[in-house]
């Protein structure tokens, strides 16, 4: 069971832009229920995108900048639904979408520590060599909880409405985590991924944070 300082997300809570409403999914609980497999991960890193038109500066980094596609269709519905995409043709990775329906606007749930469910997520991640590996990095996060694109791509996570085989559940700490971390986002290309974006935000010291790496053609600006 969730702890007592969580309670589940409502769709307003999430419907500020994404860079403003990332730091308060740190901390946060999504739960998964797959094939009668129950995993819990404590979100320890996350990454803000925006669309096409959302918010004051326009990010090349994202899925959505170029306006809605039928692969980044869920980045522009209800606020809570996951958006679950392929990355590298391997691994399924997974957003909260955030923002009105409508505007498009995602948050990329780079890293977690497994809290519930070991077992399973070990047996989805059988290369993890210790438990902090199991969900360090978007990729083994999403197969870690199970979730699968495109099967599960626009599961409602606010309702937790069974969809293809799956549940899933946002928690959101009652208060949320204060000293917060924030730098550019993890291997974007271009300006998307310097310091002009601090939209990675992570818990300090916290192990199951994924390894930095600058993005093709971006790096430290003055």
């Amino acid at each position: 069971m969730p702890a007592p300082d969580l309670r589940r997300a409502r769709r307003d809570d999430l419907l500020g832009l994404p860079a403003d409403v990332a730091p308060r999914l740190l901390g946060a609980h999504l739960r998964t229920v797959v094939w009668g497999a129950s995993v819990t991960v404590r979100l320890t890193e996350v990454e803000a995108y925006h669309g096409l038109g959302t918010g004051p500066v326009a990010d090349l980094g994202s899925h959505a900048r170029m306006g809605l596609t039928a692969r980044n269709a869920t980045m522009w519905g209800e606020p809570g639904h996951l958006y679950v995409y392929l990355s590298h043709g391997i691994h399924s990775c997974v957003n909260v979408v955030c923002g009105p329906e409508g505007t498009a606007g995602g948050i990329l749930l780079r890293g977690g520590e497994i809290v519930e469910g070991a077992d399973a997520a070990a047996a989805r991640r059988p290369a993890a060599r210790t438990a902090r590996d199991l969900a360090r990095g978007p990729g083994r996060l999403g197969d870690a909880i199970g979730l699968r694109h495109p099967l599960h791509d626009g599961i409602d996570a606010i309702t937790g409405e069974p969809w293809h085989g799956a549940v899933a559940e946002l928690w959101l700490r009652t208060e949320p985590i204060a000293g917060v971390a924030t730098g550019p986002r993890v291997g974007v290309a271009g300006e998307a991924g310097t310091a002009v974006f601090p939209w990675r935000f992570w818990i300090p010291g916290d192990p199951t944070v994924s390894a930095f790496r600058w993005g093709r053609g971006a790096g430290p600006v003055d």
